[in-house]
């Protein structure tokens, strides 16, 4: 007797219980579910990045338009740098084995460097619109953009929410100081061309007793001459061919580094960057989009923003820089974003591409809330019309410079080998340029490093 009333009260909790859930479970006629939250009822977002950029656009301007779409899913990020390809040798040990993966990776992001190498690749990137991207989602985004992401096929395997096409940033005391102008339309009559480039270094070496240079170091104008080569790094028959215009990179260079029109500085290292900062004595930098936005900006500043410093005039040399076009057009980097192959998430992955490269509003908020320059013309349209100016460059209207480089930009040279060439030669040929090796020396150097990155290839 004792047992049937211990059973029958066990019985009666039970049904309170079912009776809570199913109360619970209803709200305004819905059903939902009482497992959403709980972890193991999560979807994975797993993302392969190189650093942090991606996140934080996706975090600041996918995350509040998402709506419901990222509702039980958990996100992950994977980063790996991108110096020596650690980067690709990641995401390809991941893509061999996303067949096989319990959790596959649904997003990658890729450089032009290397874009044609995961673009031409059936296993890594699918194509977008097989996953829901149509011509009208694409229709306002650069051409080269698209190119550079085309397989052979011509099928689009990747997306990209910015543009970067370079410019030249100058000092604008300087420019007063040696020119006599800061003006940009003035100071680019005098840097249309490699001759008169040149010669605006001579000038202001002389004027300047050698206090000025004109650019920083060794890698400044590097992408400028290697954006406009007539031929790729690599042939049809895997023969790695060094273009006449990279040979130009190395005499102007030598030049520039013999004579003192440089300060004989590598890019990223710390003599590099403090000459952009308010007691630095460069003239100018080849910088694209990101560059003038994001490092510029930062190295320029006296206070940074972490110690409570602010974007404006009179921090620093922040305000005390102008752009023009340069001798050459060029661009230098870009992020372009794929659906991995095998993905169980291409609905999600599908809206993240819309949302971040096709949405009009959202990237004018990109370019309000960044400085950046986006993969837009109609964005970039109404943001001119509207009167958008940076406050960084002291109120000069960029954007028309920069959607003007964008139309001119050429992909048609690039291969998959870029990123690994263009580290490689720069990097032997720094000894060169110092005095330490002779020119055969360095490029049996480049050869001996091209080499070791891609064993198949040829010299």
């Amino acid at each position: 007797m004792r047992r049937m009333k211990r059973s029958l009260a066990l019985l009666l909790a039970l049904i309170m219980v079912c009776t809570m859930f199913a109360a619970c479970g209803k709200k305004d006629g819905q059903q939902t579910s009482a497992t959403k939250s709980s972890d193991k009822s999560k979807k994975t977002l797993r993302i392969y990045c190189w650093n942090d950029e991606f996140q934080k656009r996706f975090e600041t301007y996918y995350v509040p338009n998402a709506g419901t779409m990222l509702d039980g899913i958990e996100i992950e990020w994977v980063s790996t740098p991108s110096k020596d390809n650690a980067y690709q040798n990641k995401l390809d040990e991941a893509l061999a084995g996303q067949n096989k993966a319990s959790e596959k990776l649904d997003l990658f992001l890729i450089e032009a460097d290397y874009a044609l190498k995961y673009v031409n690749d059936p296993n890594a990137a699918l194509d977008v619109k097989t996953i829901g991207l149509t011509d009208a989602d694409l229709s306002n985004q650069y051409q080269y953009t698209k190119d550079i992401a085309t397989d052979g096929n011509g099928a689009l395997k990747a997306v990209s929410w910015q543009a970067t096409p370079g410019l030249f940033v100058y000092r604008r005391s300087m420019a007063k100081e040696v020119f006599g102008t800061d003006d940009p339309v003035e100071i680019q009559k005098l840097l249309s061309d490699w001759d008169k480039f040149d010669q605006a270094a001579v000038t202001i070496n002389e004027k300047s007793g050698g206090k000025y240079t004109m650019l920083s170091g060794y890698d400044d104008a590097y992408r400028t001459f290697s954006n406009n080569v007539a031929s790729k790094w690599v042939d049809d028959n895997k023969k790695i061919v060094i273009d006449p215009n990279i040979q130009k990179w190395v005499e102007q260079t030598k030049n520039y580094t013999d004579k003192g029109y440089n300060a004989k500085t590598s890019l990223w290292s710390t003599e590099w960057g403090a000459g952009q900062s308010k007691t630095g004595t460069v003239f100018g930098y080849f910088y694209s989009t990101w560059g003038i936005a994001f490092t510029m900006r930062d190295y320029s500043m006296e206070v940074k923003k972490d110690d409570g410093g602010k974007y404006e005039v009179g921090n620093g040399a922040f305000g005390d820089w102008a752009v023009c076009e340069g001798p050459q057009p060029y661009y230098w980097g870009g992020t372009w974003i794929c659906a991995a192959n095998g993905s169980d998430n291409t609905d999600l992955v599908a809206d993240i591409m819309k949302k971040l490269t096709c949405d009009k509003d959202v990237m004018k908020s990109i370019t309000k809330g960044e400085d950046d320059y986006t993969n837009n013309k109609a964005a970039v349209k109404e943001l001119i019309a509207e009167g958008y100016t940076s406050a960084f460059l002291n109120g000069q209207d960029h954007l028309t410079l920069l959607s003007a480089a964008a139309e001119k930009i050429d992909m048609s040279k690039t291969c998959p080998y870029d990123q690994g060439l263009n580290e490689s030669f720069q990097g032997a040929f720094k000894d060169y340029f110092d005095g330490t090796v002779d020119y055969n020396t360095a490029l049996e150097n480049f050869y001996t490093s091209a080499l070791k990155k891609y064993p198949a290839l040829s010299r």
